[in-house]
């Protein structure tokens, strides 16, 4: 792949408390990921030395000012360097409003950049809620902050971990909150923006289940009218349109379908509904050894005028600092992040 075929992907680093730093350090000491993009840390050039100096990681910290004058090349790591985060107040491990207010600063240039057109798609490392709230910054996640920074109306994640993808009617909202938010239209909208995104990954004839809110899908009403009155209206509607779709299913199997490749993603209603099945699909701890040996899967959030991918995992406070987070999820992230950008 030429220079020019290789996308410029802006990462922004996570939590300097956390294992962001690290997972990135470890991703971009790999040989593999400078053939498919040129990635650019936005972030400290301080905290990400610091990560390959205890990952042990024999690569060099290039920090420039300007995406267009990056090296992109394995052996060192460009960073768009914020210095915003002294390496002698870092506390790995800790919640701290500091880091916070880094962590969404970092969130704030790539998503600059990207609008401005100075890179191709931005990918996400893993920030501490509660930090970035006591930083002043009232968001639930990642999500919240590029919609509104994007100004961006209508929205959803997809979490994908190769062919199992689940797309969410709701997320960072109480189940209560969740239930009294699907509507017929919320559904409709997210339905089109799952074909959509599946058509841009080169699926040219999704095929999309849509799970029920309720046990059984309310069971005619029995356990909640939701399906009947909200869910259904919204398949039915994507059928005229000629989508090869079905639903409500049963949250109970409708996962154990798309395993079996019936379907290539399902819409979900709430949070956990998509979270649980895509984190036991692609996470696996091993108690053993108190090790992660796989984390999987990527979070990608459609309907945005930016590519934004990002890891499917939180900062990992309890092992931030000592070199042995597993950076899976953002190689994936990466990976599809430049698939997209490309298209």
């Amino acid at each position: 792949m030429t220079e020019s075929q290789r996308p410029l992907l802006g990462i922004s680093m996570g939590d300097p408390g956390g294992i962001g730093p690290e997972i990135c350090a470890k991703t971009l000491g790999k040989a593999e990921i400078y053939e498919i993009c040129r990635p650019l840390v936005v972030g400290d050039a301080a905290i990400m030395a610091n990560a390959t100096h205890f990952c042990s990681l024999d690569l060099k910290i290039n920090p420039i000012s300007d995406p267009a004058v990056g090296l992109y090349q394995l052996g060192a790591i460009d960073v768009f360097d914020l210095a915003n985060m002294p390496l002698e107040r870092l506390k790995h491990k800790q919640v701290t409003a500091e880091q916070g207010k880094a962590s969404f600063e970092y969130i704030a240039r790539v998503i600059e950049l990207a609008l401005e057109g100075r890179i191709d798609g931005t990918v996400t490392g893993p920030i501490n809620k509660a930090a970035i709230n006591a930083a002043g910054f009232h968001y639930a996640g990642h999500t919240e902050i590029y919609a509104e920074l994007t100004k961006t109306k209508d929205y959803a994640m997809m979490l994908a971990d190769a062919g199992f993808r689940v797309i969410h009617v709701t997320t960072h909202v109480s189940l209560r909150e969740a239930c009294d938010r699907v509507k017929k239209d919320r559904v409709q909208r997210v339905i089109d923006l799952a074909y959509e995104a599946l058509l841009h990954l080169g699926i040219e004839k999704p095929r999309i289940g849509v799970a029920g809110l309720n046990p059984h899908c309310g069971e005619g009403g029995i356990f909640g009218t939701e399906d009947d009155r909200e869910v259904a209206p919204a398949v039915a509607e994507a059928q005229v349109k000629g989508m090869d779709i079905e639903g409500p299913i049963p949250a109970d199997t409708i996962f154990s379908k798309m395993k079996g490749g019936m379907y290539d993603a399902v819409v979900v209603m709430y949070h956990d509904q998509g979270h649980i099945p895509t984190k036991l699909i692609g996470f696996q701890y091993d108690d053993k050894t108190g090790t992660w040996g796989s984390m999987a899967g990527v979070n990608i959030t459609l309907g945005l005028p930016i590519v934004r991918t990002s890891v499917d995992h939180g900062t990992a406070f309890g092992k931030a600092g000592e070199g042995r987070a597993n950076p899976q999820s953002m190689i994936e992230a990466i990976g599809l992040g430049a698939r997209l950008s490309r298209r």
